[in-house]
């Protein structure tokens, strides 16, 4: 269980420290968005559109890391009160009953979707817009599953709890 936990949680690790340097390249970005619209007068979609592309990727790849690192909601004032035995139970629950059930719903409500956009190979909507709004779109399900294996993680590390004596 501690291994299968430890494989998953360097996957969430990876893939949130990764991320989490297009945060740095989003400022950059947006920061040469202004100064060519304010300086030079001009404006570029594409590089507008770059920053959502980016912002998509952090938001969607970084929910699972965020899991990982107990950064998601909780009611603190509570859960932290609690014996380590009890915080593993509701982490168990939580996850069995709540969050993979969750994961499974947005998997297969958004298949169709994807599909359908994929389909189209659908691009931006604007003139000198990014094609490829079918990939940011693909993120949805890759989010739902990347968060199904982190909570797989959770669900290990929280039966080990139980399990120690």
């Amino acid at each position: 269980m501690n291994t299968l936990a430890r494989v998953l949680d360097g996957i969430a690790d990876l893939t949130g420290r990764t991320v989490a340097w297009l945060t740095l390249a989003m400022v950059g970005v947006t920061c040469a968005v202004v100064v060519i619209r304010y300086v030079f007068d001009a404006g570029t979609i594409a590089l507008q559109e770059s920053v959502i592309y980016m912002h998509a990727l952090v938001i969607m790849l970084g929910i699972p890391y965020a899991l990982r690192h107990g950064a998601h909601v909780r009611v603190d004032i509570v859960y932290q009160r609690l014996s380590e035995r009890a915080r593993a139970v509701i982490d168990l629950v939580g996850a069995v009953f709540f969050l993979l059930p969750f994961c499974g719903f947005v998997i297969v409500s958004s298949l169709d979707y994807v599909q359908f956009t994929w389909s189209l190979q659908e691009s931006s909507a604007e003139p000198g817009g990014l094609p490829g709004v079918f990939l940011v779109k693909t993120l949805i399900p890759v989010m739902a599953a990347a968060l199904g294996l982190q909570g797989i993680a959770e669900i290990a590390r929280s039966v080990s709890r139980l399990t120690q004596p």
